[in-house]
């Protein structure tokens, strides 16, 4: 039985993750600090063994490395990797010690857009430091697998999506009152003309792509990959999308992005500007070609089902 080691199990795509590696036969180790659960239940998780490791800690005195080597994995997923010498100190442990690396990247690495929808081969602006260093992360890895042969996959998801917490709202943040205005058919101010772009995916879809880029180790390992929805979303579709799901006539108004801020707490208005700057938008074909990827949700129906989650819990209202 083939051994797979998650790092960072518990979080949004490994509530999913594991469970596909459960089923698929896969003896599965969870790694993570051990202090939280995935956001939904799964009988595959009685088959996981769990390890606690707290990375920081652990990088610290350089043992990290070493510790996820002595698990004897044959494919290792890392979903919580953030900078680059993270990332260094877990490839030098793991040359030649595994055979599938795959690690959980981000649509950000690209920065400003300049074509849509965007390729990942798209010369790339990342800004802010973790586009910074995601995308830093990237360049050393795709280095790695090309030119010393170290078998690393990287998946780039989206605004990821899923019952258990807030998804990103139609205007740009993560507040819910802006999905209770909507869920009461209240008015709704959206920044500029609410063109700018989000690219939502599920939570289970990345899960998938992951198996699809296991499953297809030949042609994924030495690439990257968008982990997002069929299509993005403006904020004025999504929004009209929302009123209309909630029963409503949409009444969105539309304000220059310095006037709408005034009106938002500082960081809601500061949340907003990180994602409608970068206003993804971003190519799937590269990953329907090479693994067969094929999204189950739309971005609006992976929002529809976490907000259905969140009102059932009275979180919207």
């Amino acid at each position: 039985m083939a051994r797979a080691v998650v790092i960072g199990a518990t979080g949004h795509v490994g509530t999913y993750l594991v469970p596909r590696l459960v089923e698929a036969g896969y003896e599965v180790l969870a790694v993570s600090r051990g202090e939280a659960k995935p956001y939904q239940p799964n009988r595959a998780w009685d088959a996981v063994e769990h390890v606690t490791m707290d990375r920081g800690a652990m990088e610290k005195d350089g043992s990290f490395g070493p510790a996820i080597r002595a698990l004897k994995a044959d494919i290792v997923i890392d979903m919580i990797c953030f900078t680059l010498e993270s990332a260094e100190h877990l490839v030098q442990a793991l040359s030649g010690n595994v055979g599938h690396f795959l690690h959980t990247g981000t649509i950000w690495t690209h920065g400003y857009p300049t074509v849509v929808p965007t390729p990942e081969e798209a010369p790339k602006r990342p800004f802010g430091d973790y586009g910074i260093q995601k995308a830093a992360i990237e360049t050393y890895l795709l280095g790695e697998a090309r030119g010393k042969g170290f078998p690393a996959t990287l998946i780039h998801p989206g605004h990821i999506v899923g019952p258990g917490w807030a998804p990103l709202n139609p205007a740009g943040n993560f507040n819910l009152s802006v999905f209770s205005a909507l869920a009461r058919g209240e008015a709704l101010s959206l920044p500029n003309f609410g063109l700018e772009t989000v690219h939502h995916v599920h939570a289970d879809d990345v899960a998938q792509m992951f198996m699809d880029a296991i499953a297809n180790w030949r042609a994924s390992t030495g690439e990257s990959f968008h982990a997002v929805s069929s299509g993005a979303l403006t904020l004025r579709g999504y929004a009209e999308a929302m009123s209309h799901w909630f029963g409503h006539k949409p009444r969105l108004e539309f304000l220059p992005f310095e006037k709408w801020a005034e009106g938002q707490a500082a960081e809601d208005a500061q949340a907003t500007w990180e994602h409608i700057a970068r206003s993804p938008n971003c190519s799937i074909a590269k990953a329907e070609r090479l693994l067969g990827y094929a999204p189950r949700y739309s971005s609006l129906q992976a929002v529809q089902e976490a907000v259905a989650w969140l009102m059932e819990n009275g979180r919207i209202g």
